[in-house]
């Protein structure tokens, strides 16, 4: 049996790429993928959890998160479409919209 302290390894090193990918990528697309990795590391830990405790709470978080990124996906992928018919161009520097 693999310990608990490994998944919860795995998770944090998951989480820490995507936290750096957010931070240093320019691309919107890559942007979403490292929230989607982010995601994915806290239904890792979740699911660790869900196994170690021997408790189905952790499983019902598991999947309302993937509800909630199936939601981020279409809606991200929606606003990503619309800002390149826009201003022609994924960088996030580019992308001022908010400015006159």
């Amino acid at each position: 049996m693999i310990p608990l302290e490994w998944y919860l390894i795995v998770g944090f090193l998951l989480f820490a790429i995507g936290i750096v990918g957010v931070l240093v990528r320019r691309s919107i697309i890559m942007v979403l993928l490292s929230i989607e990795l982010m995601l994915n590391s806290a239904n890792i830990t979740f699911i660790a959890y869900a196994y170690y405790l021997q408790n189905i709470t952790g499983q019902i978080m598991v999947f309302f998160i993937l509800m909630m990124a199936a939601a981020e996906v279409a809606l991200g992928l929606a606003l990503v479409i619309a800002l390149y018919r826009v201003r022609a161009t994924l960088n996030v520097d580019d992308i001022n919209l908010l400015k006159w």
